[in-house]
Order: C-alpha cells, then sequence, then structure tokens
C-alpha cells in the first residue's frame, strides 16, 4: 500500500515539473523570439525607411514592452507610411495609438484616437472596448456603457463588454 502511495506521489510530482517545464521552455522560445524581431525591426528602421507593417510590428513590441513613448512615434510612423492602405489598417494603428496613449494615462488623447479608429471602422469591436474602458478612467460611466453596449451589439458573445456593461449598471443604478 505504501509503495503504490509512494508511485502516485512520484507521478503527480513528475507530472506537475514537466508541465511546468514545458511552461518555462514555451516562454523562454516566445520570448526569444520577441527579442529577434526586436532587434531585426529596430536594426532595419535605423537603417532605412520601413514600412507601415514593420513601424506597427516594433511599435507593438514597445507596448508590451510598456515603452509607450516609443510606440507612439512608430505608430505615427505606420499612419505616415506611403504603403499604408485600406481604412481596416488605419482603425488597427490608430487603435494601438490609443492604447500607447492610454498607457501612459493620456486618456483624452486615447479617446481621440479609438475614435479615429471608429470613424474608419464603426464595428471595430476592439475599439468599442478601448473606448469604454478609456471613458470609465475618466469617470465617464454613461458614455462607457453606452461604448460597451455598441459592442455587445456588433458581438453578442463579446465577454469583456458583457462583464463591463453589467458592472456599469450596477454601478448607475446605486448613483442614482
Amino acid at each position: 500500500m505504501d509503495s503504490n502511495l509512494l508511485i502516485v506521489y512520484l507521478s503527480v510530482l513528475l507530472a506537475i515539473l514537466g508541465s511546468t517545464s514545458w511552461f518555462i521552455v514555451r516562454q523562454i522560445f516566445k520570448t526569444r523570439k520577441l527579442e529577434m524581431s526586436l532587434e531585426r525591426l529596430e536594426n532595419k528602421l535605423t537603417i532605412e525607411k520601413g514600412t507601415a507593417q514593420e513601424y506597427y510590428e516594433l511599435g507593438s513590441i514597445y507596448v508590451d514592452k510598456k515603452l509607450y513613448s516609443q510606440a507612439i512615434v512608430l505608430f505615427q510612423k505606420a499612419l505616415k507610411a506611403k504603403d499604408l492602405e485600406g481604412e481596416e489598417n488605419q482603425a488597427v494603428i490608430y487603435n494601438a495609438l490609443g492604447f500607447a496613449h492610454f498607457g501612459q494615462e493620456q486618456y483624452d488623447i486615447a479617446i481621440r484616437q479609438y475614435k479615429e479608429a471608429l470613424k474608419l471602422q464603426p464595428e471595430y469591436v476592439t475599439s468599442l472596448n478601448n473606448l469604454g474602458h478609456a471613458y470609465e478612467r475618466k469617470k465617464l460611466t454613461a458614455q462607457a456603457l453606452e461604448m460597451y453596449e455598441q459592442a455587445l451589439a456588433c458581438d453578442p458573445d463579446n465577454a469583456t463588454a458583457k462583464q463591463r456593461v453589467e458592472s456599469l449598471r450596477k454601478r448607475l443604478v446605486i448613483y442614482n
């Protein structure tokens, strides 16, 4: 009986160690890939002008690293790039620009950028969610609720919008 318990204990321990090792190795490869992309893009863009896609990719990496001011510069370059085509691509960059400003707690500028994205693509759910979040940070509960409701109208399965609508409705009932 004791040997069976010991075998079960060791098996569970090995399973935990194996899965933990797998997650660590996976994270190392992800980080390495990200760092290689960062280095490649930084080297290329210091030597020559890049494409809108390259500026956007490097800006996104900077956002992940919470280097918001550098990301903002790159997103602005992406918007000015000659090869940028399509309102959908512009909307994505405006949304990312808003996110970078939000990260610096520049909520008014972030709101302006999210609205630019929505002018180009009115049913852009990510921008609607982000705009709602920015309104929440500015304590503009009614506007935030409206944005999340619009997001739900575009995507009824949007978990973020569902949760925020429920929370904001409760908050509005309490305040009224």
